[in-house]
């Protein structure tokens, strides 16, 4: 039944947008929270759903804890990753957040360099 729970789990719109956001790196929920616009608690909330579906793993450096996909529950399913490959970047909400994170990405190095 873990499939079931996986579905349902990515059957919101706000997951859906955090799945893509981490399909292109570790995320904190304070990065993810500045680029979705979203409040940390609801950032938290949706995060441990995507953990207990176990579509995501965390990892803590210093006082920070990264969120990351977990990679073998994709491999699992392949089904699941083709769609998730092939049907998030026709979803313009999930473009727009990609094109915040890179630009979110370029600042933050930028602000490193000065």
């Amino acid at each position: 039944m873990e499939i079931v729970q996986v579905l349902r789990t990515l059957g919101d719109k706000s997951r859906i947008r955090i799945f893509n956001l981490l399909r292109e790196g570790n995320l904190s929920v304070g990065e993810i929270e500045n680029i979705l616009g979203l409040t940390q608690s609801n950032v938290s909330k949706h995060l441990s759903k995507l953990k207990a579906a176990g579509l995501i793993t965390q990892e803590k450096k210093a006082q920070w804890v990264y969120y990351r996909i977990n990679n073998p529950i994709l491999n699992k399913y392949p089904l699941l990753n083709e769609l998730i490959e092939k049907e998030l970047d026709k979803i313009e909400a999930c473009r727009q957040d990609i094109e915040k994170l890179r630009e979110y990405q370029k600042q933050k190095t930028l602000s490193w360099e000065t």
